[in-house]
């Protein structure tokens, strides 16, 4: 069993980046500028935005952050969103998910430009992404497509079984790895909450991509010997013991998973930090008008 260390490779790949960035601004080009809005407190957002402003740093990227209290109304955060589109000197932006319930999340992701929209989540972004034409790919699956690249896993073929339907993970996980592309070229089946015979289903399965949002989800009876099996979840779990007073837990009974995989990500440790990382990667792509001009 190869553990697949996330943060090992998201490291490489910032000091990658930040190597490309002072070369850049060597021969008088424009660092990249990273904006990001946060509103309210919530927690794992905070832990997320502080990371992203972090990783600006290493990558070179100059970074604002933006802070709005979760009675902002959505005029107000709408106002924002333009002001940013309309900033030559904001490269990309991204509002940190979720909002507060009375914003309409969907109308604020159609309101950032989506020449400056590096989470990936436009639908002229996501709608390019599926029928394989340049865009930025939401962070979460081209950091595990990056993953699987770094780790030399072989897809082309394979059975991958993706446990999740969401529009941030799921169902652009499912187009990635289907695409004729490395990686990639797999055969991909969806299942979710209402799917019958899940366990069959990843019995069967060479990749598991497990992205349910359900603590300790799979199980060592539901994957076969020598799977690739990647944990996208990240919940807390109270944890008297600890100082937080919680764990991160994956969707991965990983103890028990583990022995019978050929690779397998851990959380903490796997997938998070590519998160961030390939958020910094579509910023450099942004910052060089490398995808839309």
């Amino acid at each position: 069993m190869t553990l697949i260390d996330g943060k090992a490779i998201s490291d490489q790949i910032k000091q990658e980046i930040a190597a490309e960035v002072a070369e850049i601004v060597a021969h008088g080009g424009k660092r990249p500028h990273l904006a990001a809005i946060l509103v309210g407190h919530d927690g794992g957002s905070e832990t997320y935005v502080a990371n992203k402003v972090k990783a600006c740093e290493v990558c070179g990227f100059k970074s604002t952050l933006i802070r709005f209290e979760d009675n902002v109304t959505e005029e107000e955060l709408l106002a924002k969103v333009q002001e940013l589109n309309e900033d030559d000197d904001v490269d990309g932006f991204i509002v940190q998910l979720p909002l507060p319930d009375h914003i309409s999340q969907q109308k604020v992701i159609e309101a950032i430009d989506y020449r400056k929209d590096v989470d990936g989540f436009h639908p002229i972004n996501v709608g390019r992404m599926g029928i394989g034409l340049p865009c930025y790919v939401s962070a979460t699956p081209n950091g595990i497509l990056e993953l699987l690249k770094r780790y030399n896993i072989e897809t082309q073929g394979k059975k991958c079984v993706v446990l999740g339907r969401s529009n941030i993970v799921g169902k652009p996980m499912a187009i990635l790895m289907m695409q004729k592309t490395y990686p990639g070229d797999s055969t991909v089946t969806i299942c979710h909450s209402h799917t019958k015979n899940i366990k069959e289903e990843c019995l069967e399965a060479d990749i598991i991509i497990v992205a349910m949002g359900k603590p300790n989800f799979l199980t060592a009876d539901m994957v076969k010997d020598d799977a690739v099996v990647i944990d996208v979840g990240t919940t807390r779990v109270p944890d008297a013991t600890r100082k937080s007073g919680f764990k991160l837990t994956g969707d991965v009974k990983f103890d028990e998973v583990a022995p019978k995989c050929s690779y397998i990500t851990p959380v903490p440790g796997g997938v998070g930090p590519m998160t961030i990382v390939s958020l910094m990667k579509n910023t450099l792509l942004a910052g060089k008008k490398a995808i839309y001009k």
